[in-house]
């Protein structure tokens, strides 16, 4: 039998999540748009966009970067273009760095 164990995050962590989740209902709100329409739109049940919407550390990613750009919520106050511009140095950025990272490993100097 497995064991189950709890997930912890930072207090920060915990903050911006909520920060967004917060965010993406206001912003549903300000729009006009009910739950059922967003989630409709993003392809997601009404009970994952209300965690969402609750600032649940567990809810997918990439579900609720969606939710967040059908309410109009830009995540990193950037155009698409420029996006795209970041998205390019970041992998040129990546390509010159090690693909792997290894902690050196110690050689015991049993040599008395």
């Amino acid at each position: 039998m497995s064991k189950v164990s709890a997930r912890t995050y930072s207090r920060y962590s915990l903050e911006a999540i909520s920060l967004l989740g917060n965010l993406i209902r206001t912003a549903r709100k300000e729009r006009k748009m009910t739950v059922q329409e967003v989630a409709d739109r993003a392809g997601i049940s009404r009970g994952l966009l209300q965690r969402i919407e609750k600032g649940d550390p567990k809810c997918e990613l990439g579900a609720t970067f969606e939710v967040a750009t059908i309410v109009g919520i830009k995540l990193f106050d950037a155009e698409a273009t420029t996006l795209t511009k970041h998205i390019r140095q970041t992998e040129d950025k990546l390509a010159l760095l090690p693909k792997s990272v290894r902690k050196k490993v110690k050689v015991a100097d049993d040599d008395f």
